[in-house]
């Protein structure tokens, strides 16, 4: 049985091992000179800092069953974790932060914020191990640990914007809102607590860590492992249609819906491919890189320790500014992610030059250059930033699209998180991975559970496929 895997993001590799863990003999196809899609680490600006291309703080990677059970350690792969997973900094100089456990997260919380974590949060990390099968698969099928999953249901169906009244003081609702706001949508909208609810329970379980040596790491990982069963890569290489296929039992398409109606061509059904061209896009990242000298002034103490920082200002900003970008208007103090992934692994610094890894939330395909907003961004909670700065590398949507295709008008999670894409990804079926093409599936960031470094697209997309081999091998023995 042989098969060809279209695109090398986490998700390609993901499916391709779990094939060849089969004895499937498996071709994997990029159009890149590199492998890794978002999983993808490069040296510049400064010689020796190491900069992630675009994913960076990796928590369903470890909250993952298939990734944590591949013992990729062995192929070097390797977890730190910052001191503070989380710090969300307002304009009086305080900062909420989110810690390893949610119960130190609760003790840092003022008033009665800290035992209403704890509630929130507390039973949903103790859990998320026993979930993690559910909340990373598909939502239209019977759920293994049916309690669990009502559980989180609880928290994640809610708008964001209502879920934040659970939190008395402007620094925790601001926190929560931050991590929502990973969900690129109007944080009105009802399934917006859904990102939070499982970033939340993942990092008090296992961290927010970074991989060392940068998101590469994991890339470099999965693809010793392929080859060590036997599978191969070969970059370079665009398959715009089908006839650029070689002939295989099973393909898998890690791309954006778009693209696989383009690949598949007058083969797809015409109810799916109906389907993929209703596959709406959400907003945009506009990405920097900055060299600096000397880390992020940061005013409060416990920014300067966070691996991540949310720069959003309180929780009506929040909620104002995702709503623009949402409805395309550009704010003006957008909602910014600051990654120092160099505090966890201090590999990536040159000296006393470290990398620091930046984007905004921008409208889908935002033309215009938000370099300086983000610096002003940052700027307001580390006075003197600017002045640190030696050099940096931006990215517009356009740019981030040219070298990921899946980015779709620059918007990094392959498409728009509103309720029904949160649910029926990419169609309504309960088979999310099939393309009504016999022994063609779809398993990028598109499929459940969506974007992340996790793999479970490509995971259960093979999962398919073997099935259909295994019915077809089946046959073929009794016929």
């Amino acid at each position: 049985m042989t098969a060809v895997v279209v695109g090398s993001g986490p998700n390609g590799l993901a499916g391709a091992v779990r094939l060849a863990q089969h004895g499937v003999e498996v071709t994997v196809l990029e159009a890149s000179d590199r492998l890794g899609g978002g999983a993808r680490t490069t040296e510049k600006l400064v010689a020796g800092t190491l900069h992630d291309e675009c994913s960076a703080v990796h928590p369903t990677a470890v909250l993952s069953p298939f990734l944590r059970n591949l013992g990729l350690e062995r192929y070097g792969l390797r977890w730190r974790h910052p001191e503070v997973m989380l710090a969300h900094p307002l304009d009086d100089g305080t900062a909420a932060v989110m810690r390893g456990t949610a119960e130190e997260t609760a003790a840092g919380l003022p008033g009665e914020d800290g035992e209403r974590w704890l509630k929130a949060f507390g039973p949903l990390a103790a859990h998320v191990e026993s979930a993690a099968d559910d909340l990373l698969g598909s939502l239209l099928r019977w759920p293994s640990h049916p309690v669990h999953l009502a559980r989180f249901g609880l928290r994640a169906a809610p708008p964001a914007a209502l879920m934040r009244r659970w939190w008395r003081s402007p620094a925790t609702q601001s926190l929560f809102l931050g991590v929502a706001a990973h969900v690129m949508h109007d944080l009105h909208a009802p399934m917006t607590s859904s990102v939070a609810a499982m970033l939340i329970a993942a990092g008090h379980r296992f961290g927010w860590p970074v991989a060392e040596g940068g998101s590469q790491a994991i890339t470099d990982a999965l693809t010793a492992l392929l080859r060590d069963l036997g599978g191969k890569t070969v970059t370079g290489t665009k398959v715009e249609s089908s006839s650029d296929l070689p002939d295989a039992d099973v393909v898998l398409l890690d791309t954006a819906p778009s693209a696989a109606a383009r690949i598949l061509g007058d083969r797809l059904p015409p109810r799916v491919r109906r389907a993929y061209g209703r596959w709406r896009h959400g907003p945009a990242a506009f990405k920097v890189d900055f060299a600096v000298r000397g880390g992020v002034p940061w005013s409060n103490a416990g920014c300067g320790a966070a691996g991540t920082v949310h720069l959003g200002g309180g929780p009506d900003e929040v909620l104002r500014t995702a709503r623009e970008v949402h409805r395309g208007t550009m704010p003006a103090a957008p909602f910014v992610l600051v990654g120092q992934q160099y505090l966890a692994d201090p590999s990536r610094s040159a000296g006393d030059v470290h990398p620091v890894w930046a984007y905004a939330h921008v409208p889908r395909g935002h033309a215009g250059d938000a370099t300086a907003a983000i610096v002003d961004q940052i700027e307001r909670f580390a006075p003197g930033f600017g002045e640190r700065i030696v050099a940096h590398s931006a990215k517009d949507p356009a740019e981030l699209e040219r070298g990921n295709p899946n980015y779709v008008g620059g918007n990094i999670l392959t498409g728009a998180n509103d309720p029904l894409q949160l649910v029926f990804r990419p169609r309504l079926t309960p088979h999310s991975y099939d393309t009504g093409v016999p022994g063609a599936y779809l398993c990028s960031a598109a499929t459940p559970p969506g974007a992340g470094v996790h793999g479970m697209g490509g995971y259960h997309a093979a999962g398919r496929a073997l099935a259909t081999l295994g019915t077809r091998a089946g046959r073929t023995t009794t016929s």
